[in-house]
């Protein structure tokens, strides 16, 4: 049984009972003890052991964890400390810059987005080595629409951010129109320049919140 240590353990626990997560948790103890997966396991619900489900204020959806060693630690774009910035995040940190003059950080770990309550959460939320998109359509997703939904449900209003085709395929799933949805390409240097740079995400997000009477989020990490 899964224990995330907050308020999802009510939100969200009776997932982890359901048949398709049963299946998930067979196939990922296999894929454990016999390849070498990302996060590791005991880093999986990072994202909702650091954003518990009544402190959220807007919600930053990847697709599935970094693939490479030393990267994912269970928030989507985020690397761990002392790791090389991805380019995804090299350019979120220029957008971030761009829109309301953060200077770019050395640092990848967004911590302490999660800590004010930014929802970090991929969509898959494991993945092999080297191999993206390797756990897609094992059950994680069925697991991440259900957080969605019940995040939809909320009578607080949030902050969805949709970057990217796979993130905003999500947007259906949001029918509260309490809620805010700030949707654009991509931050990969594959599309940034197609939406995602000039979007002024950061500073929107945050009149967002200030309009519905919800302290804004510092954006600086780290150094």
């Amino acid at each position: 049984m899964v224990k995330i240590g907050n308020d999802w353990d009510e939100i969200i626990g009776g997932e982890f009972q359901k048949e398709y997560y049963q299946k998930l948790r067979s196939f990922l103890k296999e894929e454990y003890s016999s390849r070498r997966i990302f996060p590791d396991m005991y880093d999986i619900f990072n994202a909702l052991r650091l954003t518990p489900y009544h402190a959220v204020k807007a919600v930053i959806l990847g697709q599935d964890p970094y693939h490479e060693p030393g990267q994912a630690h269970g928030l989507s774009f985020s690397v761990r400390e002392g790791t090389e910035l991805p380019p995804s995040l090299k350019n979120i940190y220029k957008e971030l810059s761009d829109d309301v003059g953060i200077p770019p950080s050395r640092s990848g770990d967004l911590t302490p987005w999660a800590q004010q309550g930014v929802l970090l959460m991929n969509t898959v939320l494991t993945v092999r080595q080297g191999q993206a998109n390797s756990h897609r359509g094992m059950g994680w997703e069925i697991f991440t629409d259900e957080v969605i939904k019940r995040l939809d449900d909320r009578e607080t209003p949030i902050a969805f951010i949709l970057w990217g085709a796979n993130a905003r395929s999500k947007k259906a799933l949001i029918t509260n129109p309490i809620h805010g949805i700030f949707e654009s390409a991509h931050p990969s240097p594959l599309s940034a320049y197609n939406g995602f740079f000039g979007s002024h995400v950061f500073s929107r997000v945050n009149k967002f919140l200030i309009e519905n009477r919800i302290p804004p989020i510092d954006w600086r990490v780290g150094k």
